[in-house]
């Protein structure tokens, strides 16, 4: 049976004629490991298991699982060194932090779409590998940057250690700008398109995972490991995540070869425009692409409130705001969980109609029960469970419909987009907070998810009648 909103099939790339791209795809599954039969259906079925036993996905999940540990520490690690090292007593933390936030940030905004533009030109394995071991060997270098500068000062007055600290913040978060076009190429080179679904949900859950691990050990974890190797054992356990990361994609095969690179005359902006262009002509990824875009505003907003919503809740402290942000990524694990067993039932633009849905009746229910522990909870739950169900079958359209030849291009603008829309709602939901109170802004929240469903629903809907 036909689903009336499956996604149309995937547009070949215009410098490869029908009987290449076979060829390449029946190569590239062979090397997968995954078994195809004579008429080219796909053996396997599209659930984690299925997905766990290629080996290249195995490679490239479990290099994921080590680099995402050590993105959501390290800023508690930054964080950490800047307390202890910088901050003065009776001072407050908020400007220090402040200036750490705005290096780690901006790359994401400047050079998101860039990034995806030179991804498309090399090779995919490389990105990842050097990628990680770069940010490993900048981090393993902090020690020697604060010994070295211990006690210097800059003409204006600043410690030159955090302007050091600054500086490796920026690059690392720089690096992190080439992996995560490379990763997203990367997942549909080496996991077929039936297992899409699948895959993307087992990333998810990992990435909900290492947010958990994030907000709920990070600190308990590097003061541990700092223990057992004294003054650089949290530099140890971040970098030291990196490395490893690194290492394990060393093992990876993506199946490219020089001819798969598009290796033509290089126009930055030319090809950012491309990709601007190709978003436009297909319907169903610029759809897509708003529908994360949103729900990962909404979620960087439930960021910054979760504080308010701490001190609302008498059960806890406004410091343990983390506690709240952990439901929430259990709650998004739980929905990459749903998503992965019963995806594959109903199309990827329903399953984000019910999740924009649920995201807006548990957002309502959150801010009529701000105040109240338990049922505040369930409401924070909830709405995690249902922005899985949001984020997992969108990114998996765009993977699906983007041609190789322009996918680095399509996932750098999302990554610069995604971030973006991570990075605005962290100042706009505290001063709408406090003008218009945290009720009405959640109720807010609520319309939004509310309006990006129906409306992805309805784009999809008008290009199946049309």
């Amino acid at each position: 049976m036909t689903h009336l909103f499956d996604p149309p099939t995937p547009n070949l790339p215009e410098n490869r004629d029908t009987n290449h791209a076979d060829a390449h795809n029946t190569d590239t599954h062979a090397k997968n490991g995954t078994a195809i039969t004579s008429d080219g259906q796909n053996d396997l079925e599209a659930d984690s298991q299925s997905v766990l036993r290629n080996p290249n996905f195995l490679s490239l999940w479990s290099g994921q699982v080590f680099s995402q540990i050590a993105d959501k520490i390290f800023l508690v690690l930054v964080i950490a060194i800047v307390s202890t090292q910088f901050q003065n007593k009776g001072e407050t933390i908020s400007g220090w932090v402040s200036a750490v936030m705005v290096s780690f940030t901006i790359p994401a905004i400047l050079f998101g779409s860039i990034a995806g533009v030179y991804v498309d030109r090399w090779n995919k394995k490389t990105v990842l590998v050097s990628s990680n071991i770069l940010r490993g060997v900048l981090v393993l270098s902090i020690p020697l940057l604060l010994w070295t500068t211990k006690n210097s000062v800059l003409p204006w007055g600043a410690p030159t250690g955090f302007w050091g600290l600054l500086c490796i913040t920026f690059l690392v978060s720089t690096f992190t700008q080439f992996f995560t076009p490379a990763e997203q190429s990367a997942i549909t080179l080496v996991v077929e398109k039936p297992n899409l679904l699948a895959a993307n949900s087992l990333y998810t859950t990992t990435i909900m995972a290492a947010l958990i691990l994030g907000f709920a050990l990070g600190e308990p974890l590097l003061a541990l490991s700092d223990r057992l190797w004294h003054n650089v054992g949290q530099e140890i356990l971040v970098g030291g995540s990196y490395l490893i990361a690194g290492i394990i994609l060393i093992l990876l095969k993506t199946g490219e070869t020089k001819e798969d690179l598009h290796r033509d005359s290089f126009h930055l902006w030319n090809d950012i425009k491309e990709g601007l262009q190709y978003l436009k002509h297909k319907k169903t990824s610029l759809s897509a692409l708003i529908q994360l875009i949103c729900t990962f505003s909404i979620i960087a907003a439930l960021t910054v409130l979760a504080v308010r919503l701490a001190e609302e809740m008498p059960e806890i402290k406004s410091e343990q705001f983390g506690f709240l942000l952990a439901v929430a990524s259990l709650g998004m694990a739980i929905g990459a969980g749903i998503v992965a067993k019963l995806g594959d039932r109903c199309s990827r633009q329903t399953l984000a109609l019910v999740g924009s849905l649920g995201m807006c009746a548990f957002l309502g229910m959150l801010a009529v029960f701000s105040d109240r522990f338990g049922l505040g909870l369930i409401a924070i739950a909830g709405t995690g469970i249902f922005a899985g169900l949001c984020v997992i079958p969108m990114q998996t359209v765009i993977q699906e419909e983007t041609p190789e030849d322009v996918r680095g291009k399509v996932f750098g603008l999302q990554n610069n987009a995604v971030n973006i829309a991570l990075s605005l709602p962290l100042s706009v939901a505290g001063i709408a907070e406090s003008y218009f109170g945290l009720q009405k802004v959640i109720f807010g929240l609520s319309a939004i998810a509310l309006a990006t469903g129906i409306l992805t629903w309805y784009i999809a809907r008008q290009l199946v009648e049309s």
